[in-house]
């Protein structure tokens, strides 16, 4: 008998019904704020690096041999006459250091609002 009523349901299922569901509310909204904050510290480091240059310019003088030569002398051309003379020389390495240090803060806020109704 137990199997009669249980074959019944199986043949004959309930039907379901759904209950529908109303919102309490007619409107609405909503706000969302957000804020970023990004601090950034960073130092740019700059190495200039310059090559061997050696250079002599002058007015009634000479050299004794090549600019060179480690002992190169020099003589007036025309005594007693005026005279000029610039020697430069400069070694391979590093010719200049530059440091440039940064700060950066920045913030940012971005407000949303949403609104709703039905």
């Amino acid at each position: 008998m137990k199997y009669a009523i249980l074959s019944l349901f199986l043949v004959f299922p309930a039907a379901g019904a759904a209950q529908s569901v109303t919102p309490a509310f007619t409107h609405g909204s909503m706000q969302s704020t957000s804020t970023t904050e990004i601090s950034i510290e960073r130092t740019i480091a700059t190495e200039v690096y310059g090559g061997d240059y050696k250079k002599w310019s002058g007015e009634n003088v000479t050299p004794s041999s090549t600019i060179e030569s480690s002992t190169n002398t020099w003589s007036l051309t025309t005594d007693g006459s005026p005279f000029t003379l610039e020697v430069v020389e400069r070694a391979a390495g590093i010719v200049e250091t530059i440091d440039i240090t940064e700060s950066i803060d920045q913030t940012t806020t971005t407000t949303s609002l949403s609104v709703f109704s039905q």
